[in-house]
């Protein structure tokens, strides 16, 4: 037994020492370098036939990014410029570190609730977020804990997206009916005001607004009519946000030059482009001059779940999209990283990988993530030329767009499957998404990666061991030996080799790992040579 013991530590020792090396080798090579910067991969073998591949592409995404760049703005409870200033350095930075040409980078509805209350605060924590976030999302990459994202199950997953579509959507509700929304809570504030303040809505808003969702909604479908050229059916459907809020800011300029307002209006936005200056790392909150450990201290455990949740959203649209290709989880959250922390330079909020922008990229047809330049420029240019037009953008419109969006989040198919393939599944789903709902986001998620936890701490707990199939073994063995064959397995892993050992060590000269199977074979017929040679019977020439 000991010797069994020695063995089984020699070769993890060996397997240890040779992941060392293999590391530091690769560290040498100038393929670590492609790999850090994925845009030396790509660049190189770019042909002239995908540039209007990608600008077309790119054009169609930001249709989409600018108008739900201000709706999310004014969801995480910032002035809508925020969302736009969040909007563009992803764009640029995903181009140099990104592995998924379809992966498009802003802000998303989901960052947008998470940094809601401390953006309210003031906008400087927003930005701080965005920086610090960045830096914790960089260092899991560098160090690839990428595997960190398996702890999140896919019913976790689906609960947590859920709960913050309720969220996001509900708290648009009242915007939707021209009603002035109180804050971005679930059932405690939101429909509560609603139902209370009835009275309150507005006609003009809620016309414009219920149609605006049924417009998208609808728009949504036409991508699947298949009379007629289903390119132009493909591209009116990928244009519906910007088909709407144009309709709806032109409508409103239009119903207000007589001085009227018959919608609530988005209003000012600050026009210009945003300075590039580093992260705030202290503020003031009411003529209150707060450190940089105050601002730590007051965002808490958001330091953890925010990064957390964009690493998921990223991850797994990457997944989505690959068609099949190993996505690199640990080189997706260093290109997260970085467009954070790039984009805290220029006032952004914490930004991730957008689901719905990342489909219309894929479906636009883009070729590689250089498509990423016409968006980002696109963004700029709103904020240099447009800000004007974007004051008569009526609240009603961008709630529809919200709602909108929020709806395709909703995934019952999922829930579904769930059911079944695996229903005990469907506890840590329903834990999170009720603990997201009535208590927080952060908690909710956590909630469930702990009853996840639990799940795989009660099987190691409570191993089920099989010893009949150790039996099956000998068993199998013995059979082979009437028949003067011998068993031998080749390429275990340890754990299954060791778990059979240490219930019988007479086994162990069964196992060949180092080996390859061309050297076992013949191993194993020179020891029977020697074996046959041993066992033969002496002979007169032997003798002589």
């Amino acid at each position: 037994m000991t010797n069994v013991n020695d063995n089984l530590f020699a070769q993890q020792f060996r397997s240890n020492q040779s992941t060392v090396l293999n590391g530091i080798k690769k560290l040498c090579k100038v393929s670590t370098l492609k790999n850090k910067f994925p845009v030396l991969n790509w660049l190189p073998k770019y042909q002239a036939s995908f540039l209007l591949c990608d600008a077309i592409a790119g054009f169609t995404v930001g249709l989409t990014t600018i108008p739900q760049a201000i709706a999310y703005g004014v969801v995480a409870g910032l002035q809508p410029q925020y969302g736009l200033y969040a909007a563009f350095m992803g764009c640029f930075t995903y181009i140099i570190f990104g592995t998924c040409k379809d992966v498009t980078i802003a802000t998303t509805a989901i960052m947008a609730l998470m940094v809601h209350d401390y953006a309210i605060i003031t906008p400087d924590f927003a930005v701080f977020i965005s920086f610090i976030a960045g830096c914790v999302i960089l260092l899991l990459g560098l160090l690839n804990l990428g595997v960190l994202v398996r702890f999140i199950s896919i019913p976790v997953i689906t609960g947590f997206t859920m709960a913050a579509a309720f969220t996001i959507g509900s708290a648009q509700v009242n915007n939707l009916f021209g009603m002035k929304s109180p804050s971005n809570q679930f059932l405690p504030s939101s429909w509560q005001h609603f139902f209370t303040h009835v009275t309150s809505i507005r006609l003009n808003d809620s016309l414009l607004g219920v149609c605006s969702l049924i417009f998208l909604l609808v728009m949504k479908k036409t991508k699947n009519i298949h009379y007629g050229n289903r390119t132009i059916w493909k591209y009116i459907s990928l244009s519906r946000n910007s088909m709407v809020v144009i309709f709806g800011t032109l409508l409103a300029y239009l119903l207000s030059r007589d001085g009227s307002e018959p919608f609530r209006i988005t209003g000012n936005i600050t026009a210009g482009l945003p300075f590039f200056r580093p992260p705030p790392f202290r503020t003031h909150i009411d003529e209150e001059e707060v450190y940089f450990t105050d601002m730590i201290q007051t965002i808490g455990s958001s330091l953890a779940s925010i990064p957390l949740v964009s690493i998921l959203e990223i991850v797994a649209i990457a997944k989505t999209f690959s068609k099949g290709k190993v996505v690199n989880a640990s080189q997706e959250m260093i290109a997260l990283g970085m467009c954070n922390i790039m984009g805290s330079f220029v006032s952004s909020m914490p930004v991730t990988g957008s689901f719905t922008r990342t489909a219309i990229n894929n479906a636009s047809g883009v070729k590689t993530p250089l498509g990423g330049i016409v968006t980002g420029t696109m963004v700029l240019l709103a904020l240099a030329f447009l800000t004007q037009t974007f004051y008569y953008i009526p609240k009603a419109t961008l709630a529809s767009v919200i709602i909108a969006a929020m709806i395709s989040l909703v995934e019952l198919d999922k829930i579904a499957d769930v059911w079944k393939s695996k229903r005990i599944d469907l506890l840590p789903f329903m834990v999170t998404l009720l603990t997201c709902l009535f208590w927080s986001l952060e908690y909710g998620i956590l909630c469930g990666v702990l009853i996840n936890i639990s799940f795989v701490l009660y099987r190691v707990a409570r191993p089920q061991i099989y010893l009949d199939t150790i039996k099956n073994l000998l068993s199998l063995k013995e059979d082979l030996e009437v028949l003067s064959c011998d068993l031998i397995c080749w390429n275990w892993n340890d754990s299954a080799t060791n778990v059979i050992c240490g219930l019988n060590s007479e086994l162990r000269y069964m196992f060949k790992k180092e080996q390859s199977i061309e050297d076992v074979v013949n191993d194993y017929y020179l020891s029977l040579e020697k074996r046959n040679e041993c066992s033969r019977p002496a002979t007169l020439a032997d003798i002589s």
